[in-house]
C-alpha cells in the first residue's frame, strides 16, 4: 500500500522529476575508468523511499528496498538537497494553487514549532520545552488559509523573533511581490519594539498579541499557522529528525510543505473543477 495516495504522489513526482532532470541521466556512470559500473538506481525508486522516510520517520535502512540500499538513498538525498529542489517544488505548487484558486496574501501568520532531533546536527540545540534535549525549531509563514509559503530551520533554543526576518524574506521569492498593506499576525513571543521596527521597514502592517494579556488563539487570524504546524507534525521525519545537515533538514521541510499545498489544492479544487478520477470525498484515494 503506498504511503501517500496516488492522486498526491503522481503530480508530485512529475514536477520533481522535471526539477532533477531525470531525462539526462545515464544508466551507467560515463566517468568510470573501466567504462562500466553497476546500473544506476532509478530516481523514482529512490524518491518513493524518501517519501516513505518522510511519512513514517523510519531510518533509511528500514525503508530501503531490494536494489536500492540505504547508502544509495543517503547519497541521492544529499545531492537533491544541495540542489534545493524542494524549495522550487513548493514554489511551483503555490503557483499552481494561485492560478487555480488564488492565494490570500493580505493576511500572513508566522510562528515557530519545536520538534525532536536526538542525533544533534547543524540545526539542533537544547530544547527549552523538553528538559534541554536536542531539538529543532521550524519557523513557518502562511497565507490567510494556512498554506505554508516559506520555512526556516534553526536550533530549538533560537528565539522566534530573530527568525522572523529570514522567514518573511523568502516569501517574495516563492510567491512574488505581496499586496500593499499586507498584515502579519504574530503571537506574544514577537511582542517587542524590534519586531515592530522590522515590520515597518519591510512595509507590513502587523497585529501582535500583547505579553501578559490572555489572547485565545481563536481571536484574530493567526490560528491558521498553528493548524499548519499540526499538519506538518503528521510527518514522522519532521516530528523526530535524525538528519544532521541543514540542507537535508530543509529538504524534508519544504517537501512536506509542498505535499500540504497539493493536498489542499486537490481537496479545494474538487468542488470547483472536474477532471478524470476526481476525488469525490475529502479522503484522497
Amino acid at each position: 500500500m503506498p504511503v501517500l495516495p496516488a492522486s498526491l504522489i503522481e503530480p508530485l513526482w512529475v514536477q520533481f522529476s522535471e526539477l532533477i532532470g531525470t531525462a539526462d541521466r545515464h544508466a551507467f556512470d560515463p566517468s568510470h575508468p573501466l567504462g562500466c559500473h553497476r546500473r544506476r538506481v532509478c530516481d523514482r525508486v529512490v524518491f518513493d523511499c524518501v517519501i516513505a522516510a518522510l511519512v513514517h520517520g523510519s531510518g533509511y535502512e528500514r525503508v530501503a528496498v531490494p536494489g536500492c540500499s540505504d547508502r544509495t538513498i543517503r547519497r541521492r538525498l544529499h545531492a537533491w538537497a544541495q540542489q534545493g529542489v524542494t524549495k522550487q517544488l513548493l514554489a511551483d505548487a503555490l503557483h499552481g494553487y494561485d492560478r487555480m484558486l488564488g492565494l490570500d496574501l493580505d493576511d500572513l501568520s508566522v510562528d515557530g514549532s519545536i520538534t525532536k532531533s536526538p542525533c544533534g546536527g547543524e540545526v539542533s540545540g537544547p530544547s527549552p520545552v523538553d528538559r534541554a534535549k536536542q531539538g529543532t525549531k521550524r519557523s513557518v509563514v502562511t497565507d490567510a488559509a494556512g498554506l505554508p509559503l516559506h520555512l526556516v530551520a534553526a536550533a530549538a533554543n533560537a528565539h522566534d523573533s530573530p527568525l522572523l526576518e529570514p522567514t518573511l524574506a523568502g516569501v517574495p521569492d516563492t510567491v512574488g511581490p505581496l499586496p500593499d498593506g499586507a498584515c502579519v499576525h504574530l503571537d506574544a513571543g514577537y511582542d517587542s519594539g524590534k519586531t515592530r521596527d522590522l515590520l515597518h521597514i519591510l512595509g507590513y502592517q502587523h497585529q501582535i498579541a500583547t505579553k501578559g494579556q490572555p489572547a485565545p488563539i481563536q481571536v484574530g487570524k493567526r490560528w491558521v499557522v498553528e493548524r499548519t504546524h499540526s499538519w506538518m507534525n503528521g510527518y514522522g521525519k519532521l516530528r523526530r529528525s535524525t538528519d544532521k545537515t541543514k540542507p537535508v533538514v530543509e529538504f524534508f521541510l519544504f517537501l512536506a510543505a509542498a505535499i500540504t499545498v497539493i493536498r489542499r489544492l486537490i481537496n479545494t479544487a474538487r468542488t470547483h473543477y472536474r477532471w478524470d478520477r476526481r476525488p469525490t470525498t475529502r479522503r484522497l484515494p
